[in-house]
């Protein structure tokens, strides 16, 4: 049923323009009473899915059914009230879309929202909705929560449904979400993890080292205090590298495996249409396509290495700790050149997600110059809820 507008304005363009609307979830549920907002890589039915490209509606028809991230929403009692703004077919890290226009970061002003679930970030941000449903393949979802001071949440890769969610690369791809609050970041993950969120918490933490040094100085040191809290949390606290080849090991791996999968996702579609992209966007497309057989075989070889190490480093009853981007938001705006080498830092502390697939919660709460940085907890996988369980205990 549709009950007309949200409430809420968008004065910070996070919304795709045209698709602010309102769908009432069940009358009665765990998440009555909240409302949502879809990444617009999510169906919703009878409108369309835009990706964040000008062409790719036009070409794809309109949805007859929900996403199931937003039909288990639904069904749960929130309310949904539009969709948001992405980075081009999610093909981006800071949030930036020249077509429909960049979201806002409601808590760095002038500064990216973080990609690609910038609109769903900035949305929950700004208190326009409880939640939102984002992406995430290379830190999607771990990015703006950071960027965005939220909690974010990736998932153990291929947990959840993805039916109904535009693919990028099947390997890496996830859907997550976004909250301000953790009792309703654990309330929204309750429904979409189909369990309940344990009050026991992990007994033994571990710190990655590497990812704390590749971090600004500034941001690790922010980040300390929150560090302090898990420590009392927890039973055993010990010190290793998450990457013993090299962080920049990893995200060169990330960063030949996902871009290959892109472009076979997108092929046949460019092919047919001959979409209009932005430059960094059509870029990143025609160099994926390209990238040869050895180097994926060693891309593929790295990735069954981070595997083993992660299921090492992060047994059952085990959390592990990095900073969730090695800097605070980067300002708007920036020339191509300026923003490459900060996405290759980014990615070096994202890579392990896509490549091991495991659970990864941003957690808010430190800032640098009064700009958002998140603290991120990687649990094994299939611990998802007890990740939210850990947020949930810190805020408390």
């Amino acid at each position: 049923m549709v009950r007309g507008v949200s409430a809420m304005s968008d004065d910070i363009g996070a919304f795709v323009p045209g698709q602010e609307f309102r769908i009432a979830g069940k009358a009665e549920g765990p998440l009555a009473g909240l409302t949502f907002a879809a990444k617009d890589l999510f169906d919703v039915a009878g409108r369309p899915t835009g990706g964040g490209n000008p062409d790719w509606a036009r070409w794809n028809p309109v949805p007859e059914r929900h996403a199931w991230a937003v039909e288990t929403l639904l069904d749960a009692g929130a309310d949904l009230v539009g969709k948001t703004i992405t980075d081009e077919v999610s093909l981006g890290i800071l949030g930036e879309n020249p077509f429909e226009g960049t979201p806002r970061n409601p808590r760095a002003p002038g500064r990216v929202p973080g990609g690609s679930s910038a609109g769903s970030a900035a949305a929950v941000a700004a208190g326009i909705c409880d939640t939102a449903l984002g992406t995430d393949t290379g830190g999607s979802v771990r990015v703006p929560a950071s960027f965005c001071g939220l909690y974010g949440i990736r998932p153990t890769h291929g947990r959840l449904d993805l039916s109904g969610m535009m693919a990028q690369a099947p390997s890496s791809d996830t859907t997550g979400w976004f909250a301000r609050d953790a009792a309703i970041f654990a309330r929204v993950s309750a429904v979409l993890l189909g369990e309940a969120i344990p009050d026991e918490l992990p007994r033994r933490l571990v710190v990655a080292t590497d990812a704390f040094a590749l971090a600004d100085p500034e941001t690790a040191a922010a980040l300390e205090p929150m560090v302090a809290r898990l420590r009392g949390l927890v039973d055993e606290v010990s010190k290793a590298p998450m990457a013993p080849p090299g962080l920049a090991s990893w995200a060169r791996a990330q960063r030949t495996l996902q871009p290959y999968e892109a472009w076979q996702t997108f092929a046949a579609w460019i092919d047919r249409i001959n979409p209009r992209f932005q430059y960094s966007v059509a870029r990143n497309l025609v160099l994926g396509g390209m990238i040869p057989a050895e180097e994926r075989s060693w891309a593929a070889l790295v990735r069954a290495e981070a595997r083993g190490r992660m299921r090492e480093l992060v047994p059952p009853g085990t959390i592990l700790c990095l900073p969730t981007t090695p800097f605070p938001a980067p300002l708007c705006g920036q020339p191509i050149s300026a923003l490459a080498p900060l996405r290759d830092r980014i990615t070096a502390l994202c890579a392990h997600g896509g490549l091991a697939g495991h659970p990864q919660v941003s957690l808010p709460g430190a800032t640098v110059d009064g700009l958002p940085v998140g603290l991120s907890i990687v649990g094994p996988r299939g611990g998802d809820a007890s990740l939210v369980a850990v947020a949930r205990a810190i805020a408390a």
